[in-house]
């Protein structure tokens, strides 16, 4: 017999055959433990200055599958909130996740979508598709569109391995809008208030074909291009020690590079940067 917190027995809506959806069960039964679907009192918005957001996130494909990766800083204004915020996340074995926007709805969404593939996984009895993964964040952030209208928005990058797809082309990158608009980007992306810097950055330094090594020193030229003109995103904080995350997934799954060996290549790249002060050329 199963029971409940309050030591009765669950309620017939759980042993009642149905989605295979966690957040429609949550939608449907409780709720109120949603956050994407608490909205601000009518008139109410959320001031900038008032709430931490997280700011430049990017990711690109490259020979073995895809990496993902992002600056620390969160801000509230013209405030540095925080130095360390973590915005790359694995969702699952073969998926990642990584945000822009409302910092405390954003960590909210993102372990909900963990459960949500978890969930579905358990129901269903195999993984959910790669596709199928993108359009279900996607019905995430459409729940959260009330918020966003309130200025509380949460822009997540959600990369993925899937391995049905040609090779070479198997690590794919999706973006969102704040209604929930899905789109899938060619080699690279980048989200966030320094994203125009980065994407600029990654347009001159990728190519197909990279390796690992490549790949992760270009995403962190871009990151420092981006934090070089945007005072919202934060580059390699040599004093501190505090360096970007960055992520790859390939057909081995989800893997974050060690702190050693991204504090090794963000120092390297800081070296070259005292030479080429604006960083590499195009790769020809």
């Amino acid at each position: 017999m199963t029971w409940n917190e309050n030591g009765g027995r669950l309620g017939e809506e759980f042993f009642t055959p149905g989605s295979s959806s966690f957040t429609e069960f949550l939608a449907a039964h409780r709720p109120e433990l949603l956050s994407t679907r608490r909205v601000l009192p009518d008139g109410v918005r959320a001031a900038p200055d008032q709430v931490p957001h997280g700011t430049t996130v990017l990711a690109l494909s490259y020979r073995d599958g895809v990496l993902i990766a992002g600056d620390r800083r969160a801000t509230m204004g013209n405030l540095i909130a925080q130095r360390d915020l973590e915005k790359v996340h694995p969702a699952d074995d073969y998926t990642a996740v990584a945000f822009a926007g409302t910092v405390g709805l954003a960590l909210d969404m993102v372990k909900l979508y963990q459960v949500e593939l978890t969930h579905f996984e358990k129901i269903e009895g195999v993984a959910m598709t790669l596709d199928g993964k993108a359009r279900r964040l996607a019905g995430m952030i459409r729940q959260n569109l009330g918020q966003a209208m309130q200025g509380l928005a949460v822009v997540p990058l959600l990369t993925g391995y899937d391995p049905s797809a040609p090779e070479g082309e198997r690590g794919r990158i999706f973006s969102y809008d704040i209604a929930g608009g899905l789109y899938e980007k060619n080699g690279f992306h980048a989200e966030g208030s320094g994203s125009p810097y980065a994407r600029g950055a990654l347009k001159k330094l990728f190519r197909k074909g990279l390796d690992r090594r490549e790949a992760a020193l270009a995403a962190l030229q871009a990151l420092y291009d981006a934090a070089d003109d945007d005072s919202a995103t934060g580059g390699p904080d040599l004093n501190r020690r505090i360096f970007p995350i960055v992520s790859v997934i390939t057909e081995d799954g989800f893997e974050r590079l060690s702190e050693p060996e991204t504090e090794n290549l963000s120092r390297e790249m800081v070296e070259q940067r005292h030479n080429r002060p604006d960083g590499p050329n195009a790769t020809a």
